[in-house]
């Protein structure tokens, strides 16, 4: 296990033991089994970025945030060659980490979905914040609700209140896009 993985894994525990919740408490919070919420802990499992936005929802933080306690905070500066990438096991997403981790109102986030990939978050993973995506290269499709928004370079979404989210590239390229995240 790499050393983000490593400080993923305690983190998630250490957000879990600060609230008071046992392994069912956070699972019945998130919907994401005991069994692989004791694996993730454990280090024995990687988890998705879906697995990741039902455990940040649950416990009340959004994804970025959940990943910036274990990065570098109270930067004020976050240097390109710095900025923490994390790749989703699973889909190959990759997330990029671009603002300095602190505990401000706004984050910037850079994502690359390969082609063909999906990724989805519930709404609870929406629950505290507001987001625009724009599109740097590539196609997007945002499925926010049961409403499909095509994106494509250039283009800038705000979503809309929480709600279940699905992020699709129906591409021959790589979807690249950045988020803007502010804290409600």
């Amino acid at each position: 296990m790499d050393d983000l993985a490593s400080r993923l894994a305690e983190r998630l525990r250490g957000e879990r033991e600060a609230r008071g919740w046992s392994l069912n408490d956070l699972a019945e919070r998130s919907g994401v089994s005991r069994a692989m919420i004791s694996r993730i802990e454990r280090g024995e499992a990687s988890p998705t970025a879906v697995l990741l936005g039902r455990l940040s929802g649950a416990f009340g933080l959004t994804l970025s945030n959940l990943l910036a306690r274990i990065e570098n905070a109270g930067e004020r500066v976050r240097r390109a060659r710095d900025q923490p990438l994390w790749r989703d096991p699973e889909t190959g997403f990759v997330r990029r980490a671009i603002s300095p981790a602190g505990n401000g109102d706004l984050e910037l986030v850079a994502g690359e979905l390969p082609p063909g990939a999906a990724i989805a978050y519930p709404a609870s993973s929406y629950a505290f914040i507001r987001q625009q995506i724009w599109m740097q290269s590539g196609l997007l499709d945002f499925d926010e609700g049961g409403i499909v928004t095509r994106l494509q370079a250039g283009d800038c979404m705000e979503l809309g209140p929480p709600s279940d989210c699905r992020f699709s590239n129906p591409g021959t390229e790589p979807a690249r896009y950045l988020v803007v995240v502010s804290r409600r």
